[in-house]
């Protein structure tokens, strides 16, 4: 199906440091491994003819197929391609902002003429799209599009259908649902599926081979099994421990608001249109509680987060109170906001900034998107210390869209840590981290909310992502 031979791109910036030799052939189910930057996703780049090679050659065999283009055959999804063609406009806060939506076009629109009705009605079963139909695409949860991005793919029936870490972002029951309508599609004769995985324990069991691709050199293909009894995961227990004792020796040097209650909800409900978010919400937060946020996709996680951190225009509607000070009173949002560190697939989206990383850092003093005030040298002391901590200090002078997707999550985690914030709050924050990095983060998260005045709120629907510091949990259910 696809043939590479001694395969140099010609540009040297999505270069992989070896030729690839690779093939991919008929019948097979292949799973791209790696490390956070080991240049998983060059391989696919170079899959797909994304880029024109210098060396060897790329072939493609889609017979008996009387058309032989690689659009034809092979769809790929990489999920940060959020909001397709809406993305050109979008900006961080958008998705709440209802005078701003008009542009972006339906779900519906999007989707198009769809032939098989079968498979139309199996997928919108699977993945609830029904009621998506009538919404903008700017206004899906993450897990949503994520649902509909799979929907749409799977609707052109592809030969070769590549996902980027397909099962992140869905909440356990849509997973194990997808899980089974993959290895049920794995079935149907000329399809063929190839994931990009940063998680060991995401690699389903239709998969019938592994690919690992490591400092950007492309691994010989092994069969599933040879591979998971040959797979260690990088330990380095011990710098992790190192890095989790230098934070909880951090000095405090940041005043504390000293509020007992850091955030209180009444009967808070949130409505766009027709749709009801939020329905007549109570929460109250108290200081140095860590909290799970949990809840279905489009139960309203990410929604609740905006109110909290002023990103939403309706927060100021409702009755919400944050460090003992009620919103609409007069506080400066600035000055709630450096006592809150926070990261979220709707940040993430909307960093289209090509700066040096250690910028992006240095954004997060001041809450900003972009750099706008020029910092300090202690406080890029502060930012490359962070960076370390999170193990992309080699990064700093490196524009952030170069890095790979799990590069650029540990910077905007270094990011949301760089003020030694008060409240910390982490939508989904170990998205698309392999296994070292989601134990790293994991254990520095602990390290982290051990220290005095802390307080936590963190998104994530795998259990097993949630730190050992957790003690409340408050589960969203959506409104139907």
């Amino acid at each position: 199906m696809i043939h590479i031979e001694a395969g140099v791109s010609r540009d040297p910036k999505v270069r992989l440091h070896a030729p690839v030799n690779f093939s991919l052939e008929a019948g097979q189910h292949l799973a791209i491994t790696g490390s956070n930057g080991g240049g998983k996703t060059l391989l696919v780049d170079m899959m797909v003819a994304k880029y024109p090679l210098r060396e060897g050659k790329i072939t493609f065999d889609f017979s008996p197929s009387l058309t032989h283009t690689v659009y034809d055959h092979i769809k790929y999804i990489a999920f940060r391609d959020t909001y397709g063609s809406a993305d050109a406009s979008y900006y961080y806060q958008q998705r709440w902002n209802s005078t701003n939506q008009e542009e972006a076009p339906l779900v519906s629109e999007l989707l198009g003429e769809i032939k098989d009705e079968q498979l139309k009605e199996e997928l919108f079963s699977l993945f609830r799209i029904e009621p998506m139909l009538d919404k903008r695409v700017i206004l899906l949860s993450s897990g949503e599009l994520r649902k509909f991005q799979l929907t749409k793919a799977l609707l052109t029936t592809p030969r070769i259908l590549i996902m980027d870490n397909p099962f992140i972002g869905l909440d356990a029951p849509t997973r194990e649902l997808l899980y089974r309508l993959l290895e049920a599609l794995t079935q149907k004769a000329g399809l063929q599926i190839v994931l990009v995985l940063s998680r060991l324990d995401d690699i389903p069991e239709f998969i019938t081979h592994v690919v690992q691709v490591e400092g950007k050199v492309v691994g010989e293909k092994m069969e599933r099994s040879e591979y998971m009894r040959s797979f260690r995961l990088n330990d380095n227990e011990e710098l992790i421990q190192q890095k989790c004792r230098a934070i909880e020796a951090l000095p405090y040097t940041n005043i504390p608001l000293q509020a007992e209650e850091v955030i209180r909800l009444n009967q808070v409900s949130i409505r766009y249109e027709e749709r009801t978010i939020l329905k007549e919400l109570d929460w109250v937060v108290n200081r140095e509680e860590k909290w799970a946020l949990t809840g279905e996709n489009g139960s309203g996680k990410s929604t609740l987060l905006s109110l909290i951190c002023a990103d939403n225009p309706q927060s100021y509607a409702c009755d919400i109170s944050l460090f003992g000070r009620k919103r609409g009173t007069g506080e400066s949002i600035w000055d709630i906001k450096r006592h809150i560190g926070y990261v979220s697939p709707e940040m993430h989206r909307a960093y289209l900034k090509n700066i040096p990383a250690i910028e992006i850092v240095a954004s997060g003093l001041h809450d900003s998107i972009g750099l706008y005030k020029q910092p300090q040298p202690h406080q890029l002391e502060q930012c490359t210390w962070w960076m370390d901590i999170f193990g992309v200090g080699a990064f700093k002078d490196k524009p952030f869209l170069q890095l790979s997707y799990g590069e650029q999550r540990l910077i905007l985690l270094a990011r949301a840590f760089v003020k030694d914030p008060e409240l910390l709050i982490l939508d989904e924050p170990l998205h698309g981290l392999d296994s070292y990095n989601r134990r790293m983060v994991k254990e520095l998260i602990g390290a982290f909310c051990r220290r005095q005045n802390k307080t936590l709120i963190m998104v994530s629907h795998y259990e097993n992502e949630l730190p050992d510091v957790i003690d409340h949990r408050i589960h969203l259910t959506r409104n139907r």
